[in-house]
């Protein structure tokens, strides 16, 4: 590739990605879309729950920004909040022009309601499948406009020239064909690391990468401890890990205990309708108290015709291993699901490396604070992806964002071994059992302790080698637990046992640097 400062690198194909070179092609640009999968793979897909923005007569955008707010713990940035939910209508028009077919009554954009909203703002497509549809609509956008997309591609490392610009350095999936790729803005949309934890809702490609790659090179890192867990995943022995989208709580569906209880109202009064954070540690706790690896939820309340109509894909999964969602009960527990921090970016999607960008889960804007309020993870892809794509075509000065506590974390020389299976199995139960939906400080000595280990094992000998998946892997991992045992608080996301309460010390945000060489 000839460098060309007007042709942006994306890396990445979901929502963000995605999105972002559909408007960059609109402003005139040249963008390449980079994935180390399928043009189709992404976590995109795989949401349910839909995307959130204030369309109801009874609603405003203020009010998705305080429900925004509420659910951060004190920490969302208030700016960052105000400018997702006041975009967020123009962002939906935006995914209506391109053709997204979203769910409709007598004409209009109907409406649902998750945990943690005070008003019905939930926009879908295809019931449950709107992750889905979203993707196969932009994804046909794409490869309508003639945009260059390379599959099985991977970005192998991010290096900062002598001038302070970043290099991306790709190759095939399989390693070979090594090229650099200098002079042009790279975009980072690689998504989470969902899938490094044993029990996730993530597809295997969300391992973290360009938070392990952007931290190698410098970049400022953020919120690493927030992991949010979806409360609800399908649980039965030997099936997938499916997820069961909380819409069906907004709808009327209950948990219940193996005594048949609804026992949420015993942890919080909103019981149901709680943010995920919470119902995802009451559901924990009373699998503890119980002793039994799953609790149920029970939608025999909906009506089978609107079960039915309104979350297709939920009852054909279901039907496919037994159930009948108007009749049964359905196993569920928590599992690792979203990416709350990640590469620091300011609010128009610059990172603190001159020419990187990031946007969608693997950035960290503050507007989630310490917990996810449901469906503002597509919305976050398309307000701040519509923002690094007016940015790259037409540039302005950045704007900052508050300094979080600082802590750095020093690599030194690996001896380049790559335990593929070993090291991602490892890792995933690691994480789970130590940095997992309660957390305390022995375990997580533990978990940074190991983990440096394996990071040391895999990570190359010198700078000049590239890391593997498998160094990658430890690194992201790493930088979770290192910021988990640093914040000696509970909020959001973040639950210490031996820290129970949230503390003003820690009303901020943390970051993680990697020293100067």
């Amino acid at each position: 590739m000839a460098p060309d400062a007007r042709s942006p690198l994306i890396v990445g194909s979901g929502i963000a990605g995605l999105y972002v070179a559909l408007r960059a092609r609109e402003e005139g640009l040249r963008p390449t879309v980079v994935t180390k999968s399928g043009l189709a793979e992404s976590n995109t897909r795989y949401a349910q729950g839909g995307i959130a923005a204030a369309l109801g007569p009874d609603d405003t955008t203020e009010l998705h920004c305080k429900d925004t707010i509420r659910a951060g713990a004190g920490i969302t940035d208030r700016h960052a909040a105000e400018v997702m939910a006041s975009e967020a209508p123009r962002r939906i028009a935006d995914l209506v022009r391109y053709g997204v077919p979203f769910d409709t009554i007598e004409g209009r954009i109907a409406l649902g309601r998750e945990g943690g909203h005070s008003r019905a703002r939930i926009v879908h497509a295809g019931g449950d499948a709107t992750g889905l549809q979203i993707e196969e609509t932009l994804r046909a956008r794409v490869l309508e406009s003639g945009i260059e997309a390379r599959e099985r591609a991977r970005l192998r490392a991010l290096r900062v020239d002598p001038d302070g610009t970043v290099t991306a350095v790709l190759s095939r999936d399989d390693g070979s064909q090594v090229e650099e790729v200098s002079g042009r803005p790279v975009v980072l949309a690689t998504g989470g690391t969902g899938s490094l934890y044993r029990q996730s809702s993530n597809p295997a490609t969300a391992t973290g990468e360009g938070v392990a790659l952007a931290f190698r090179a410098g970049a400022l890192i953020t919120d690493m401890e927030f992991i949010q867990f979806h409360p609800t995943v399908f649980a039965k022995e030997g099936a997938p890990r499916f997820l069961i989208t909380e819409a069906l709580r907004g709808e009327g569906a209950v948990l219940r205990n193996h005594a048949g209880e609804q026992f949420l109202l015993r942890y919080h009064p909103d019981a149901e309708l709680a943010t995920r954070d919470v119902v995802s540690r009451a559901i924990h706790q009373e699998m503890r108290r119980t002793n039994e690896p799953f609790v149920y939820l029970d939608a025999t309340r909906i009506p089978r015709d609107r079960m039915y109509v309104r979350f297709p894909s939920i009852c054909r999964f279901l039907a496919d291993h037994g159930l009948d969602p108007s009749a049964d009960l359905i196993p569920v527990s928590p599992m690792a699901h979203y990416m709350i921090g990640g590469v620091t970016t300011d609010l128009d999607g610059r990172t603190s490396l001159r020419g990187l960008w990031a946007c969608g889960e693997v950035a960290s804007t503050g507007v989630h604070g310490a917990n996810r309020l449901a469906s503002n993870s597509l919305l976050e892809g398309v307000v701040f992806g519509e923002r690094v794509a007016r940015q790259l075509a037409n540039p302005s000065p950045g704007s900052p964002r508050d300094a979080p506590r600082m802590q750095s974390l020093a690599l030194a020389p690996g001896k380049g071994e790559d335990p593929r299976e070993a090291c991602f199995r490892d890792v995933g139960t690691l994480l789970w059992n130590d940095v997992g939906i309660v957390r305390e400080n022995a375990g997580l000595q533990t978990a940074v302790g190991r983990l440096e280990e394996w990071r040391s094992r895999t990570d190359p000998a010198s700078e000049v080698d590239l890391p593997n998946p498998s160094a990658n892997a430890a690194l992201t991992a790493l930088l979770i637990a290192q910021s988990a045992l640093a914040r000696e608080e509970s909020r959001g996301a973040h639950y210490r046992s031996d820290f129970p309460r949230p503390s003003p010390r820690w009303k901020y945000h943390q970051g993680l640097r990697r020293p100067a060489t």
